[in-house]
């Protein structure tokens, strides 16, 4: 059985709990919280339903390598939370936890909690120590960035 790594963040916006929802639960946002360098694009064409069993496939490319995902909205609870998984992608398992907490009338601390594994064992936990637990801090670091930039521009 592979091993399950987990990471976690959170992070407080400016923004009543909906309208947070709102914008991290809209998929066309997804462009803009991933850093340019994995070339993320949503291929699932617009406009998209979010709910329970919505697919969306994505392609990007990390280490130069190109990779076709896929994600499927197992729950959509507006708007305290949702959660997305890897039907088709690099990890053995993915499953990215999303939730959202009121923190008074205007503001959200969004919980982020993405438990992963990764394949070819031994070798896939090597593969995890050495790169892609930094990456994916990196990621989240880059997500946490994006989202205030975005939030506080849209609110302006």
């Amino acid at each position: 059985m592979p091993r399950v790594h987990l990471l976690e963040r959170q992070q407080r916006v400016e923004l009543p709990v909906e309208r947070a929802f709102d914008f991290y639960g809209d998929a066309g946002n997804l462009e803009l919280l991933t850093p340019p360098w994995l070339r993320f694009k949503v291929l699932t064409p617009g406009p998209i339903e979010m709910g329970p069993g919505t697919l969306l496939d994505y392609r990007l490319q990390l280490h130069r390598i190109p990779i076709r995902w896929q994600t499927r909205i197992e729950t959509w609870e507006r708007p305290h939370g949702f959660v997305d998984t890897q039907v088709r992608g690099p990890y053995t398992l993915w499953e990215h936890t999303h939730v959202f907490e009121e923190d008074g009338p205007e503001a959200t601390i969004i919980h982020d909690r993405i438990r992963y594994s990764i394949p070819f064992g031994p070798l896939g936990e090597i593969a995890n120590r050495l790169f892609v637990q930094r990456d994916l801090r990196t990621i989240f670091d880059y997500r946490h960035d994006a989202v205030a930039r975005e939030l506080e521009r849209t609110s302006a």
